[in-house]
């Protein structure tokens, strides 16, 4: 009997009875010849994998999979919770990230994630031409869909200023008008040891929009992660972007992202029970309703001089 991913994912955990990375389930799985029973092979299985196994945890209601640890985080399989041995989990989540915070007081970092948003912020209004909204994870649901539900920002380009009135208005009646989504999962860094995390939160979060973006302001020059990473965006379609804070118009696309046609209407309803979301696509709507772009309810755009004042380097 063929197995598709998922089902090979399951089967191993089972077996396993015990919390397992998307690595160990993927090299159980050719330990025990799992891997030969697929009905489609894959150049990445263990990112197919790491994907539809965070997908279901954000999509399914309830899913089969639950989620212990951190770096690397561990799936086991959610109707034999009770069974699981408590000592063979991982870590618990707050622990683990009290040691990874301990150790990167080591590391030049005097700034946190939400302090690059208006980095971002500039950039993409600058270079992209997009009006951004950041979203604040904490008025989502979490008991209800998860731990990643949403993108730290979204984008989107209004063709307003390139189209002419009549080609607006008409594609408006045919239900065409060409604005593009853009989401955004903000790092302050990327390295072996955080990439395939941050890339399936990233694909979790993004894959709904016309275009996904990985950002982050240091990324490894490590050549065996500039080939992962080069892998997993070229599989999963999500680009990345490297945000120079020192000089934010040195920001730049490292590896573009696959532009989609369509956006995931179910997964937007989904992305919708958060206010700020919400808020962005009535936006949306009344700006073209309107055919005029309120800047001013969108995320202020900050002067360079500005920005860089605002985080201390060492």
């Amino acid at each position: 009997m063929k197995l598709t991913f998922k089902d090979l994912a399951i089967k191993v955990l089972q077996e396993a009875r015990r919390p397992l990375s998307v690595d160990e389930i993927w090299d159980y799985a050719k330990q025990k010849g799992y891997d030969q029973d697929l009905s489609s092979a894959g150049k990445t299985p263990v990112a197919t994998i790491g994907a539809l196994i965070y997908i279901s945890i954000r999509d399914d209601k309830p899913s089969v999979f639950g989620k212990t640890g951190y770096r690397p985080t561990r799936f086991y399989y959610k109707p034999i919770e009770k069974e699981i041995q408590l000592e063979e989990k991982a870590k618990p989540v707050r622990e683990a990230k009290r040691q990874v915070a301990n150790s990167e007081l080591t590391k030049k970092f005097t700034f946190i994630e939400k302090d690059l948003h208006p980095f971002l912020s500039y950039f993409a209004f600058n270079f992209l031409h997009l009006y951004t909204k950041t979203i604040n994870h904490s008025k989502s649901k979490r008991d209800e869909f998860g731990e990643w539900i949403h993108p730290d920002m979204l984008g989107c380009y209004f063709p307003l200023a390139d189209w002419e009135d009549e080609v607006f208005e008409l594609s408006s009646k045919i239900g065409n008008v060409s604005i593009k989504i853009f989401s955004f999962e903000i790092k302050r860094e990327l390295n072996l040891s955080n990439l395939r995390e941050a890339f399936f939160q990233s694909v979790s979060n993004s894959s709904w929009a016309n275009e996904g973006y990985l950002v982050a302001s240091e990324i490894s020059n490590n050549d065996e992660f500039k080939y992962e990473l080069k892998r997993l965006s070229t599989s999963f379609g999500i680009g990345v972007i490297r945000l120079d804070i020192k000089d934010p118009d040195s920001s730049e696309i490292i590896l573009p992202s696959r532009f989609r046609d369509t956006l995931d209407w179910e997964a937007m309803n989904k992305l919708a029970i958060n206010p700020d979301f919400k808020d962005f696509l009535k936006r949306i709507k009344n700006d073209l309703s309107n055919k005029e772009v309120i800047k001013e309810k969108y995320d202020k755009i900050l002067d360079k001089d500005t920005l860089v004042s605002s985080i201390k380097v060492e």
